[in-house]
């Protein structure tokens, strides 16, 4: 077996037997799937105020979610979750997680992979930011059009969109062909075709969605919503190519990850230096730096760092800041279980305390 796939040959047995449990997991989800309007709001109008139209009937919060990954380390993740004004679509609320992923990609089942972060911080918005909690949601991904899969609209009770970039083979639809009859003479002005596969049924929509976009976006329903709903949605929301809760939930994550691994560099960087020959050099140069200060605060900032950077043991160990520790209380212990690293972790000063595990 390739390596690529994160298995070695003697796993073969174990991966099989995974994938034909995840398939009938696929199945009964699927079974579950509602493909008809299953809610009361409406869209409002282009540029009406959400707290205005909310007593109406008209819908109110728009969400999107995308994952982004780390070039250095792929197993990296930072899942988003973004929360649209639907009058304004404007940003009005966003959640994060960085994680290590523990489940290999494997082709066919990423719900696996992915779907449980972001069902994480639907859950946490439930619990901390209820006011947000979007009324309908759109998955960088494939609804209806996996061949099995609606995992996130089912599993979080949403309203759902699957907007793909990508065409699945599915009852004998395909991508490059679907693009063929788009780019026809007879299809040049219109702004979507229905996917129509071999059976009869109709799994989704091609659709361009901005005026002079060369490549068509895919929708499908994810859950508790109509195709003519769906279409309704991604055409309201989209300004660009990809509608805006996913591309602002793309932007963002890619953004908050980026400012994570700078700020997990800094920590390396910082604990790098603490051994034993450079400690009285490190304490030196902190009270120098905290001398050129005139504020108290940095004073006490610049001396902590130097004081976590003393306390922590020498080693080889790296440390992966994971979020701050107001969310993660018992840090040890969340970096043993759910993180996945079995040496455990623990808050660093200074004032924005962070949970870091040991690598």
């Amino acid at each position: 077996m390739d390596n690529s796939t994160g298995f070695s040959e003697e796993d073969d047995c174990e991966l099989m037997m995974r994938k034909q449990e995840w398939a009938r997991t696929q199945d009964i989800l699927k079974s579950k799937l509602i493909l008809e309007d299953d809610f009361e709001w409406h869209l409002p109008s282009v540029g009406s105020n959400s707290d205005q139209t909310d007593t109406k009937g008209n819908l109110k919060y728009i969400g999107g979610v995308d994952i982004s990954f780390s070039k250095e380390d792929p197993s990296t993740a930072c899942a988003a979750v973004v929360v649209l004004d639907a009058g304004t679509l404007q940003v009005v609320h966003e959640e994060f997680d960085v994680v290590r992923l523990q489940v290999p990609y494997i082709p066919g089942f990423l719900a696996f992979r992915e779907a449980p972060i972001l069902l994480g911080l639907l859950e946490r918005m439930k619990t901390n930011t209820r006011h947000f909690y979007p009324q309908v949601l759109m998955v960088d991904g494939n609804g209806l059009l996996h061949p099995r899969a609606c995992h996130v609209g089912v599993l979080a009770d949403l309203p759902t969109i699957g907007v793909g970039k990508n065409l699945h083979h599915v009852d004998g639809l395909n991508q490059s062909e679907v693009r063929r009859q788009l780019e026809a003479k007879e299809n040049c002005n219109k702004e979507l075709i229905l996917l129509t596969g071999q059976s009869g049924t109709t799994w989704g929509a091609a659709i361009r969605s901005c005026p002079g976009s060369s490549k068509p976006i895919y929708i499908s329903v994810g859950h508790r919503i109509s195709l003519d709903s769906a279409i309704g949605i991604v055409k309201f929301c989209s300004n660009y190519r990809i509608p805006e809760p996913i591309r602002q939930a793309d932007i963002r994550s890619k953004v908050f990850l980026q400012k994570h691994q700078e700020m997990a560099h800094i920590t390396r960087t910082i604990f790098a230096s603490n051994k034993s020959k450079q400690k009285n050099i490190l304490w030196k140069s902190t009270a120098k730096m905290a001398a050129t200060f005139s504020s108290v605060m940095w004073k006490i900032l610049v001396i902590a760092v130097a004081i976590a950077a003393l306390l922590v043991p020498s080693g080889e160990g790296k440390f992966v800041c994971q979020a701050k520790c107001q969310d993660i209380p018992d840090c040890d212990n969340w970096c043993k279980t759910a993180g996945g690293y079995p040496q455990g972790g623990q808050c660093v000063p200074p004032l924005y305390q962070f949970c870091c595990c040991i690598e």
